[in-house]
This record gives structure tokens, C-alpha cells and sequence, in this order.
């Protein structure tokens, strides 16, 4: 992997925390480890596409359903536009049997851009750090962008929520630098479920190195890697009616209290990880001696640390069940999120081509 020289120093930051790629990839980077799908790693996802079968990997993204997963997040509304004085839905231009015969639907939708099978983008998460290094923390992202500086949103309630005077915009690092890389290569299926099943599990690394060993996968540097835990398919069973113990007590999240996990994600060379559960890690976590410090260890790790982006909420099971069947564990995997510059996170339908 390219790392920048111990001396360099960037516009933004003299302390960089370790580990962290901030710099390898230049200064101003805001793709982090997607830098590492190249062109040979496209190539080699497209050797795996022999069957020319490709699985949807996205729930309908009005699933889960209700809001007990994440009280923050809402499902989708979807809506007419307007035509004149009224909804332009089944509208029509004529107003006699001699005017035009189109018949009009056009609609609007309020996403709450992370309520179901997303991607996180790297200005999700960021963390109080001495990126100064003059002994006082600040609230900095990846890289070393700046909250109020590059990510900036409004200090009140007046600007949150629905309102029409809402704003916020992820000047740097948003949805878009990832979009714009197209998201395409090589992927790697970790299959949790088929060892640990719907059990509510926290995976360490000692137990996801005796799964993959047992399945024969190996991850190597650019691929992207994908959990199947089995609980999109749950949440998809309950037809937008999941219960509280469903939501919070179904399948396997990796332990992000786990330094040695935390020390495979970074060796691993992984460009980005995804997974079918709420978020890749257990949340909440398990408390640890640095249960201090971040909520979410994992995403601190990723997001912030390393620029590896995060999928949540995939629907991963179909998938999982060819690829096992078939003695397989990797494939083709197309994932760009919404082009939407400024956003933080973004829904995405993921394509898996075998």
C-alpha cells in the first residue's frame, strides 16, 4: 500500500492518528481505500461474473419498516408534484377529445438517506482528535477535514429537520467522491450465518479468522467484503412490521471492541466493508477499556481512520446461499451510491454478478 513519507505534512493536519491512511493517496484524498480498486481489481471482479446471473442486493427501501431500529430515521414518502393547481399524478394536458392523449405521473420523495440499504460516506463519522497537534482536540473528519469548515450544518433547530430552511453539506468528503468512482470490482463473501445462524453473536477476530478458514476466503488488498449475517432477511419476513426483539436481538455483528479485528480491517487491505445488519459492528457495543471513547468503534476505525466506506442494511442472503451452494465465495459487485453531492450517506442497490 502507498504511504506517505513520516515527514509529510498536509494543509490540514500535523498529527494523523495511527493507524490511518491519512495522506497516502495525497492531501486532499476523500476516497480513502477506494483508491485500491484499480484496474486489475475491476478485471479480476469480472472474472467472476461466469454466469452471467446477477442477485439485486437491496431490500425495498421501505424496509425495515417503523422507526424502532433508529428513532432518527424515518421511512421513504413518496409524493406527487405539482401541475398547476393540482397533483400531477394520472394528469392530462387535454382539456377536449381534440388535445393531447399523455397521461402524466410525476413524484417527489422525502428519504431519510440512511433509513435502509445504504452506504455510509466518509463524513459520517469523524472524531474528537488533536489533528493540530497542539494538545487540544477538535471535531475532524478523515483526512483531517474540518467540522464547520468543509462539513458544515446548522448550529439550531431552525435548520434541521424537514424544514424548508434546512441545511447541511459535507463540502468534502460526501456521498458523491464515491459515487464518482464507480464502486465496481472484486467482492468477497463472509458468511456468518451458516456458522453462528439467527443467534444474537458478537464476532471476534479469532472467530472470524476460524469462519473464513473453515470456508476458505481470503481477502486481499482492493477486494470489497461483504458479512451475511441473515438479519436483512429477517427484517424482510416481517413485512414492515419487525418487533423491538427482532430489530436488536437477530444475528451476528462483528465486536468492534476488538483491537485484533480492528488490526485484521486494517492488514487486510479491504476497500470497503458491508454487511446485512444494522451496522457492520454490534451497536451498542460491548463496554471495554476504551468504552470512553468511541460508541462505535468500527466506524471510528473506518470511516475515520482508514477511509474504508461502510454498507449496511444489504440483502445479502440470496447471494450467500448460491455462492455456498455453488462452492464459491467471491463475485462481480456493482454498488455506486446516489451521486448527491453534499449528502453524508446514501441508499444504493447494490448488483452481485456471478
Amino acid at each position: 500500500m502507498l504511504r506517505a513519507g513520516e515527514d509529510s505534512m498536509t494543509k490540514r493536519w500535523a498529527n494523523r492518528p495511527e493507524p490511518s491512511t491519512w495522506g497516502d493517496w495525497g492531501e486532499d484524498d476523500q476516497r480513502g481505500r477506494l483508491n485500491l480498486i484499480t484496474q486489475a481489481k475491476v478485471k479480476q471482479g469480472l472474472a467472476e461474473a461466469r454466469e452471467g446471473l446477477s442477485f439485486c442486493l437491496s431490500l425495498p427501501l421501505d424496509y425495515p419498516g417503523g422507526s424502532d431500529l433508529n428513532p432518527r430515521r424515518k421511512p421513504p414518502v413518496l409524493r406527487p408534484t405539482l401541475r398547476g393547481d393540482g397533483p400531477n399524478f394520472n394528469a392530462v394536458a387535454r382539456v377536449d377529445e381534440t388535445g393531447p392523449t399523455d397521461v402524466f405521473c410525476d413524484d417527489l420523495a422525502i428519504l431519510h438517506l440512511q433509513y435502509s440499504t445504504q452506504w455510509d460516506a466518509l463524513s459520517h463519522v469523524g472524531s474528537h482528535f488533536d489533528a493540530d497537534g497542539d494538545g487540544v482536540a477538535e471535531k475532524v473528519y478523515y483526512n483531517g477535514f474540518r467540522a464547520g469548515v468543509d462539513i458544515v450544518g446548522p448550529e439550531g433547530l431552525d435548520g434541521a429537520g424537514v424544514g424548508e430552511g434546512s441545511t447541511s453539506h459535507a463540502g468534502k468528503l460526501g456521498i458523491e467522491n464515491m459515487a464518482a468512482s464507480s464502486v465496481q470490482g472484486r467482492a468477497v463473501m463472509i458468511d456468518l450465518h451458516a456458522h453462528f445462524g439467527d443467534a444474537h453473536t458478537l464476532v471476534d477476530y479469532a472467530m472470524l479468522s476460524e469462519v473464513m478458514e473453515k470456508d476458505g476466503v481470503v481477502v486481499e488488498e482492493g477486494d470489497m467484503v461483504c458479512f451475511h449475517t441473515g438479519f436483512a432477511e429477517k427484517v424482510l419476513g416481517a413485512g414492515r412490521q419487525p418487533t423491538k426483539a427482532l430489530l436488536h436481538g437477530t444475528g451476528a455483528s462483528l465486536d468492534g471492541r476488538d483491537p485484533a479485528l480492528l488490526d485484521w480491517i486494517t492488514r487486510s487491505g479491504a476497500a470497503v466493508l458491508a454487511a446485512d445488519n444494522y451496522a457492520v459492528e454490534a451497536f451498542p457495543g460491548r463496554d471495554g477499556p476504551d468504552s470512553c471513547c468511541a460508541m462505535l468503534p468500527l466506524h471510528e476505525h473506518c470511516l475515520f481512520k482508514m477511509g474504508i466506506h461502510l454498507g449496511e442494511l444489504w440483502h445479502l442472503t440470496p447471494l450467500a446461499t448460491w455462492l455456498r451452494e455453488h462452492g464459491r465465495n467471491r463475485f462481480l459487485l456493482t454498488a455506486p451510491p446516489l451521486r448527491l453531492p453534499g449528502a453524508v450517506g446514501s441508499p444504493v442497490t447494490p448488483i452481485a454478478t456471478v
